[in-house]
């Protein structure tokens, strides 16, 4: 198989903008970025479909070995397909955005910060365990003010009740 270095480096960079562009708190960057990334995905599944040869549809007398594999053709066409509908729904959720706050930067919500710490600083007060064993071996431990769970009784092997 011979594929072009200059093929596989303008992948990787891509990749590398594209990832980098996702992790941003705007969403026009985020849509950049997932359209780098798709384009770069096009460009591997392109450097798999290897020497080139003749169409797979063609007269008598073309051996296997002389074609080239559709696969990644029909592979490419649908990263196309799926990277456009996702970007349509992206550019609709950036107008939408746009429209109610004109802003597209995606801001942390109060009451979710408020959560986070709260969880936090209860998680990391210490854990409580406790002496009671289960069929299944001792009890693991729970968070602080964490309630048991009520479990109810397995049916005994007679079919009778307890």
């Amino acid at each position: 198989m011979n594929i072009s270095l200059i093929l596989i480096a303008i992948m990787v960079v891509l990749y590398a903008c594209g990832i980098y562009l996702l992790l941003e708190r705007s969403m026009t960057r985020v849509l950049l970025g997932f359209l780098l990334v798709g384009n770069a995905t096009n460009l591997l599944l392109f450097a798999m479909v290897g020497n080139v040869g003749s169409a797979p549809i063609v007269e008598d007398g073309v051996s296997a070995s002389e074609m080239t594999d559709p696969m990644p053709m029909a592979l490419i066409l649908t990263a196309i397909v799926i990277t456009f509908g996702v970007s349509a729904f992206l550019m609709a959720l950036i107008y939408r955005s746009w429209r109610l706050e004109r802003d597209d930067d995606l801001d942390d919500d109060e009451a979710d910060i408020a959560m986070r710490s709260a969880t936090t600083t209860q998680l990391g007060e210490s854990l409580e365990s406790t002496t009671e064993d289960t069929e299944f071996g001792p009890a693991e431990p729970r968070p602080v003010g964490a309630q048991p769970v009520d479990r109810p009784a397995p049916p005994s092997p007679r079919g009778e009740q307890r």
